[in-house]
């Protein structure tokens, strides 16, 4: 569990939080295997720092705290304690897993689908079960059980769910097969799939509704079905099950069908937003598909591959309230799909999690972020379907009252963290106690609890909060609430927010350090410090804002921005932790003089920043894409692209592996290579809208802008920001 504050010395009072500009919050890991300082759990007992209770140990335990200097516990931040499950301790608990493939596509669509769904038999467990359905303007069955596989259709009715139940078209355990004995099968299987024809269709459907022929893609008919067939074996087969879903283009067949004419030329002509027209669902269809989901025990996975407008607004409620991810891939041809299947399922997941978040009497929690949803009854109460080890969530604080934290009481601002959760535990792991080495014969389920409590220091003055900001987590707070006002104002108020909110920093850590001077009553703009050169720790924060206005998150439509590329990248980056975030939206560019020597860690994203280097070789890192680039002015010498055994490559693989998605690695030559995709990058000398008006700047205009704002801030407010 990883918890990362905006700032490691709290506000002593509202007075305090106001005027230093900084959100007040944390970020918090909750499945993560260590702590943010890399300090893996004491998986033993624990005191409760807020009611002080203290839990009993078991003699085992007594004698181990005989010798403390061996107690994990004194070197780890939280705990891991199991819990008793109720009744149903000897249930199967078999993971299940099911792929749902879009047939109303291309041969390279199911090219690329199959091998993602080999590299996913694979990482599968023994004991797992796997099963295969498509869906087009039909939905296919199989059972590879046998000696060849057998399909079974159904059609999708046009206007109305399926006139039949699934069970009465393949039953539940013929459709889901071991993979340990049928993984040769699933394959032989995967390699039957086709496209549907148009003369499939014509002679399925026998005639045309209302002169179209039937043969859309019957998606939200297809996955409502799936849900029912699979939530009859809630709590008996399964306690989770995952469906893959493999989406060419927009479902526009049957119930849940999408209109996709929004994209088109009628909001021009209406004089709409599309920014703001664009984001919001048109359909409550697969948000209610979700609560489905949820009941049945399913988390559903929803793979993209299309440059098509398929309205992701509508379709990630699906996904992202089932407890499942949303990704989307432009095209088939450098698609790392495979990969990102390989690298979900390897890796381990909690689910039907309760994730409780208390404070001490001084404050409370204001906002929350996150892919989950609150608790009915329970304030500060979170629900998650299911969680890895990267899924982050965001919290913001306010204080309970004007009085804030006494400065004399021995009591310091305490956080406790709970998370509930429950895994599935193959028959040869331990259990976490190790007091019952016996291995077990079949999967079972462990309900367990991860406890940690955190205290933090006040404040004696602004200065000591700033000198105490963690950027990286800031930003996290930034993104989730310029997505928040994105959604419901529309993207031109997201943008507007986020630049008054780096204005009204300026200004008041300007007023903090007393910077800023006056003559004759006005403000001299010289002496305004917009690049925070007395605090080290903001200095990050200017071209971070700046770089996440020109991120395609906060871009507009007009600028070519795909509507479904800012539903991912919304989706994506609200979950991911600070220092993830934080290379999405500002890239990493670093230099070698060779592919074996690094030269400079770190560069601005500017073209002056390559030339002054002298280096011939550049690394960028944006998260999602990883970019050689070797200058045009290299030594001929030098091996492109770099050899496997260098030290570049294995910085390239180590920053794969540590990716929750697959980045796209691009090699590029200067001087022979098309390098746009390079340079797009180097932000900091290209145009940026800065205040949601139309301008024209780089980073330095954009600061020249900042400066401008702050000096009529401070003169609206007579140089006197503090209360």
């Amino acid at each position: 569990m990883a918890v990362r504050p905006t700032m490691a010395r709290f506000p002593a009072n509202p007075t305090e939080q106001e005027a230093c500009g900084v959100p007040w919050g944390v970020t918090l890991t909750p499945f993560a295997a260590k702590d943010e300082n890399g300090v893996p759990p004491d998986q033993w007992s624990w005191d409760c720092a807020l009611c002080g209770t203290t839990n009993g140990l078991s003699s085992e335990a007594i004698v181990r705290y005989s010798l403390p200097q061996n107690c994990p516990e004194n070197m780890s931040s939280f705990v891991d304690l199991e819990l008793p499950l109720e009744g149903s301790e000897e249930m199967q608990a078999r993971p299940v897993y099911v792929a749902a493939v879009d047939l109303s596509s291309s041969e390279e669509f199911l090219e690329l689908t199959k091998s993602a769904l080999l590299a996913a038999l694979e990482a599968l467990g023994p004991g797992s079960l796997f099963g295969l359905a498509t869906f087009s303007h039909k939905i296919g069955l199989y059972d590879v059980q046998g000696p060849i596989p057998v399909v079974k259709n159904v059609f999708v009715p046009p206007d109305s769910n399926l006139t039949m139940e699934l069970e009465d078209v393949m039953p539940l355990f013929s459709f889901l097969a071991p993979v340990d004995t049928c993984k040769d099968r699933i394959a032989s299987a995967l390699e039957t799939l086709k496209p549907t024809t148009s003369w499939e269709r014509t002679t399925a459907a026998g005639q045309a509704v209302d002169g179209v022929l039937l043969g859309g893609r019957g998606f939200g008919v297809a996955i409502e079905a799936l849900l029912k067939f699979l939530g009859s074996e809630y709590g008996n087969t399964y306690a989770l099950a995952r469906v893959f879903a493999f989406l060419s283009g927009p479902p526009d067949f049957g119930l849940g069908q999408l209109d996709t004419r929004r994209y088109g030329e009628q909001y021009a002509s209406k004089g709409e937003d599309a920014d703001r027209a664009l984001l919001p669902e048109q359909t409550p269809f697969y948000k209610d598909l979700a609560t489905i989901a949820v009941q049945a025990g399913v988390c559903v996975d929803i793979f993209a591959v299309t440059n098509e407008y398929t309205d992701l607004a509508s379709l990630k409620f699906l996904s992202i309230e089932s407890g499942g991810s949303l990704f989307l891939y432009s095209n088939t041809d450098d698609s790392t799909l495979p990969q990102d299947m390989y690298r979900m399922l390897s890796r381990p997941y909690a689910f039907n999690c309760v994730l409780r978040v208390r404070t001490s009497s001084e404050f409370k929690l204001g906002h929350s972020y996150g892919h989950f949803f609150p608790d009915p009854e329970y304030e500060n109460v979170q629900h998650i379907i299911c969680c890895d080890s990267f899924a982050t969530y965001a919290y913001d604080f306010d204080f309970v009252n004007e009085v804030g934290f006494s400065r004399h009481s021995k009591e310091l601002p305490t956080l406790q963290i709970a998370f509930q959760y429950t895994v599935v535990v193959p028959p040869d792991e331990p259990s976490i106690s190790g007091s019952n080495p016996t291995k077990r014969s079949k999967y079972s389920l462990k309900r367990r609890l991860r406890i940690r409590t955190l205290q933090f220091g006040t404040a004696h003055n602004i200065n000591e909060i700033y000198d105490r900001v963690d950027p990286e987590v800031v930003l996290s707070i930034l993104v989730h609430e310029v997505i928040l006002s994105s959604l419901e104002h529309g993207v031109r108020e997201g943008r507007i927010l986020l630049h008054e909110w780096l204005v009204n920093l300026t200004a008041q850590y300007n007023d903090a350090f007393k910077i800023a001077e006056y003559t004759r009553g006005s403000l001299n703009t010289s002496h305004v410090d917009v690049a925070f050169t007395q605090c080290p720790q903001l200095q990050p924060l200017p071209r971070l804002v700046f770089a996440l206005l020109r991120n395609p998150l906060l871009r507009f439509h007009e600028e070519g921005v795909h509507p479904d590329y800012r539903i991912y990248l919304q989706c994506l980056f609200s979950a991911l932790e600070p220092s993830s975030l934080s290379r999405a939206v500002y890239p990493l560019l670093t230099s070698y003089d060779s592919p074996d020597k690094q030269a400079f860690p770190r560069h601005s994203l500017s073209r002056a920043a390559l030339i002054t280097s002298g280096s011939p070789i550049f690394l960028l890192d944006a998260f999602t894409t990883l970019i050689v680039f070797y200058s045009s002015t290299a030594d001929a010498a030098l091996p492109f692209p770099p050899p496997h055994d260098c030290l570049l490559r294995t910085t390239i693989n180590k920053l794969k592996q540590e990716r929750i998605i697959t980045p796209k690695l691009i090699f590029i030559k200067g001087g022979h290579d098309d390098a746009t995709a390079f340079e797009n990058y180097l932000i900091e000398e290209q145009d940026v809208e800065g205040s949601g008006f139309t301008r024209v700047m780089g980073f330095v205009s954009f600061l020249d802008e900042i400066n401008h704002d702050v000096v009529e801030y401070f003169n609206k407010s007579n140089g006197d920001l503090r209360r």
